[in-house]
């Protein structure tokens, strides 16, 4: 069956061993194994037969490749990944093991046996068809699982096409549904619309439907016989804010039906509540007073007192449950937190409701502390009696003060407002100022003004200055307005109350009357209507009697008067000013006509700047000057600046711009009579100051004229230097007398008269 020569493949040893000399051994070859035996070809054969049983077993290249699990691929991206994962993996261990058989047949490579060329190219066909079938068994592996990959894909495919003709066969049906069901989509719409609105309306009208239902459930609550304890529940305010409710409701809609009928009821049953809220809250004052009032008059301790006034007042009247916050409720529907009157319909019967508990409040109030006010009135007389009048009046208005503060804070924690200051008629400032009490309040400071008056109006018109000028340097004029406290501002604001509305009115009606009396109608001596020698230096000694009580008087009314008042339009200043003008006319008229030997010019100059420089010095109501009475005239360098002597006509036409609030000084009263020189100003000029000026103006012009006139008659004379030595000495004398340790003035004055006379002089010349 086979060939002989297919057993002689093996060659023999010995044939190999036998080679010729020359032969050249090929490289890298083992040596022979030493073990063989050097026999003939029947041991060489039985040597070979067992190579079989040392051989591991191959595994067939025809054979199908060995089961293995796949993992399923997630898409298809990771498919090719996990093939040639696998790949990979069976090619390694393929490699590996035929390492391990080349190893193995390398340690058992036998001598070649002598070929035939036939033999050869059958061996070399069998190797070729085995090489190359081995060496394409891996791309045949990768190729059958193409070709599966590739059924799957197209059965993915056919499935997926399958797929999108069912899902337009869909489309397709929908289309033509929602064609088919427009108009009824739009009906089911309109009917998800109607069914939203009529919603709406229900809604609507279940809410007005209970402002109607609630009539019934509160007018049971309030006409129950114990509808007096539900002003000491919260349920009391739910009630309040509900008839507001209903109140307001109803006037918004007066269409409704009943909507009048409805309205009239639900603001009767609110007058109703209010009415029971007050007097809960009446009831419970008269209980907190009946034991307070006992137990103050009981004690004469200060401090037990104040602890019962106003701690223990507290305490007992906060003990009912909700009673002050209802109370507090009501207030703030009325007023804000300042007292000011707030906007809505049922402003009118929650203010009314307000006033009445503020007037119970402090009608208690005033009972129970009205032994403590009497003490304290009848205090401020003994010491006014007997020891002064300035120490009583300030014990009385610092314990007022005090008072007032405790009251407001009392006040302010009760009702939860603050009455500050208002003109409004609506407001609580006013509601609580109408009525007279004994008891000093924030709102209420007539006691203080009526016990101050009643003392000052037998004393003197000093002392009441004394005490109106303590009251505003202590409380009202301050300096640290940033670390101002309650309590201060709360005295600031009653000072100011009360010198507005009491003290101020009652000192100008003082000052008035001092005025007519040391001014307008003083009585006149005839010595007084000379310049006589000053006492002491002192230039006011020797002045008219009313100027130099004018002078005190100005000085007076600025230590008393705050700076903004005595700026303004001051009766008091320009009366003082126009009766001391008014009696220097006078006084000048009865000097001319007795020629008693006084100047009536120079009379005039001394007394008309003595006052003009009290003004300037005072600033009307500015820092007053602490300078000496001696020097009255310290400002008569700066009058004097703007005189100007070359045009004495225009002396002073400036002169009013040195009067601080100079033009505050018109009034509606006339003015001076003019003189009976017929220079004076004018009768219907209303300043004050510009009447000051004109007549100083006159009577400089008038004296520089007239002493100029006589220098230069006695020049002109025989014994010219005999007469005009004369002359210049009785000025000298004249001015010394009228001017005394004030020669700036006299020199300002004989300037003014030697530039006159050099005037007179020129026009004589030129004339000729």
């Amino acid at each position: 069956m086979y060939e002989d020569s297919w057993y002689s493949f093996v060659p023999e040893h010995h044939q190999k061993r036998g080679a010729a000399p020359g032969t050249q051994n090929p490289g890298h070859r083992r040596r022979e194994s030493l073990l063989q035996q050097p026999n003939g070809a029947t041991e060489h054969a039985d040597a070979t037969n067992p190579l079989s049983s040392l051989l591991e077993e191959q595994d067939d290249p025809n054979s199908p490749p060995h089961a293995t699990l796949l993992r399923r691929a997630n898409s298809y991206s990771d498919f090719y990944d996990i093939v040639t994962a696998q790949l990979s993996k069976g090619g390694s261990k393929k490699k590996r093991r035929k390492r391990r058989d080349d190893r193995t047949w390398e340690a058992l490579v036998l001598p070649e046996p002598p070929s035939s060329p036939q033999l050869e190219s059958v061996r070399d066909d069998a190797q070729g068809k085995a090489l190359l079938l081995a060496s394409q068994q891996e791309y045949i592996l990768y190729h059958d699982q193409l070709a599966t990959t590739e059924r799957h894909l197209g059965s993915l495919i056919e499935d997926a096409e399958s797929a999108l003709k069912d899902l337009e066969i869909l489309c397709q049906s929908f289309r033509a549904v929602e064609d088919q069901t427009k108009t009824f989509q739009s009906q089911c719409d309109d009917l998800l619309s109607e069914e939203k609105r009529l919603q709406t309306v229900a809604d609507e009208v279940g809410t007005d439907l209970h402002f109607y239902a609630y009539l019934d459930n509160v007018t049971r609550r309030l006409n129950a016989p114990g509808a007096g304890r539900l002003v000491e529940d919260d349920a009391f305010g739910e009630v309040l804010a509900n008839l507001e409710s209903c109140i307001a409701f109803m006037s918004k809609n007066p269409t409704y039906r009943d909507a009048e009928q409805y309205l009239a009821r639900y603001q009767s049953l609110l007058t109703k509540a209010l009415h029971l809220l007050e007097v809960g809250f009446t009831n419970r004052l008269e209980k907190v007073s009946a034991e307070i009032s006992r137990q103050i008059v009981g004690t004469q301790s200060e401090s037990a007192r104040h602890a019962l006034a106003y701690g223990r007042f507290e305490e007992m009247l906060a003990e009912s449950y909700a009673l002050i916050p209802n109370v507090q409720r009501v207030v703030r529907s009325a007023y804000d937190q300042n007292g000011l009157a707030t906007s809505g319909p049922n402003f009118e019967m929650f203010a009314m409701t307000t006033n009445n508990l503020f007037q119970a409040y402090w009608a208690v109030r005033d009972r129970d502390l009205k032994p403590v006010t009497q003490q304290e009135q009848q205090t401020f007389r003994t010491e006014a009696t007997a020891e002064s009048v300035e120490t009583g009046a300030r014990n009385l208005v610092k314990q007022c003060f005090e008072r007032s503060y405790n009251e407001g804070s009392l006040f302010r924690r009760v009702f939860s407002i603050e009455a500050q200051y208002s003109t409004d008629p609506k407001s609580a400032f006013v509601a609580l100022k109408t009525p007279n009490r004994a008891l000093v309040t924030g709102t209420n400071i007539v006691p203080i003004g009526t016990n101050l008056q009643s003392v000052l109006q037998t004393s003197d018109l000093q002392t009441i200055c004394n005490v109106v000028g303590w009251l505003t340097n202590e409380y009202l004029l301050l300096d640290y307005d940033e670390d101002e406290t309650p309590f201060t501002s709360h005295c600031r604001g009653l000072t100011a109350r009360l010198l507005a509305e009491h003290l101020w009115t009652f000192t100008d009606a003082f000052f008035e009357a001092e005025i007519a009396k040391s001014i307008s109608r003083a009585v006149i001596a005839p010595e007084a209507l000379k310049i006589g020698a000053a006492a002491n230096g002192n230039a006011s000694s020797n002045a008219f009697p009313p100027v130099r009580r004018a002078v005190e008087l100005l000085g007076m009314f600025d230590q008393s008067m705050p700076k903004e008042r005595c700026q303004r339009d001051s009766p008091v200043v320009f009366k003082i000013v126009k009766e001391s003008i008014a009696a220097l006319h006078r006084a000048e008229t009865r000097i001319k006509s007795s020629r008693n030997g006084t100047d009536p010019d120079l009379f005039m100059i001394k007394n008309l700047l003595m006052l003009k420089n009290e003004l300037l010095a005072l600033e009307i109501g500015d820092v007053r000057s602490s300078e000496s009475q001696a020097n009255t005239m310290q400002h008569f360098g700066q009058i004097w600046g703007t005189l100007r002597p070359q045009n004495l006509v225009g002396l002073l036409s400036s002169f009013s711009t040195y009067i601080p609030g100079s033009s505050y000084w018109s009034s509606s009263r006339t003015g001076v009579p003019t003189p009976a020189n017929g220079g004076g100003a004018s009768a219907d000029v209303q300043d004050a100051s510009e009447q000051l000026d004109e007549q100083l103006r006159q009577s400089i012009y008038a004296f520089t004229r007239r002493w100029a006139t006589a220098l230069n008659e006695a020049q002109g004379r025989k014994l010219g230097g005999k007469n005009l030595a004369k002359v210049e000495r009785e000025l000298e004398e004249m001015l010394d007398r009228a001017f005394p340790s004030q020669p700036e003035v006299v020199g300002k004055l004989k300037e003014a008269i030697e530039i006159e006379a050099q005037a007179q002089k020129q026009a004589q010349a030129s004339k000729t």
